[in-house]
């Protein structure tokens, strides 16, 4: 083992594990802490891909969350980085046909009183 600040190779401690599982190590010499081999974090590409096929598909988010295991606000996280990446829909310079629904709407008063 050899210290990446000192350079030194003697007396290389172990210190304790990170939070992803790897070997911690201490140089004897300028006191300095270090992983050597560190094991990569986060969730694979596949998982993701997965997690926003299913929302694409209609899926709920914690239901998404229970199926691959992972927690309902990462996949939001997921889902909207995603959205934020896709490119802008294309908007026609001119509509010819318009389509409307029924929708009706009070604008003014009310004709009938509140019931709080």
């Amino acid at each position: 083992m050899k210290c990446p600040h000192c350079g030194d190779q003697r007396k290389q401690y172990r210190n304790g594990k990170t939070q992803a599982g790897s070997q911690r190590y201490r140089c004897a010499r300028c006191q300095h802490s270090y992983t050597p081999q560190k094991k990569r974090q986060g969730y694979a590409r596949e998982i993701r891909r997965k997690a926003i096929q299913f929302y694409v598909d209609g899926a709920n988010l914690r239901r998404i969350g229970r199926q691959l295991g992972v927690h309902h606000q990462t996949v939001a996280n997921w889902v909207k980085a995603y959205a934020e990446n896709l490119p802008e829909a294309p908007v026609p310079k001119e509509v010819q046909t318009a389509e409307l629904d029924e929708l009706f709407t009070f604008i003014g008063e009310k004709k009938t009183g509140s019931t709080s």
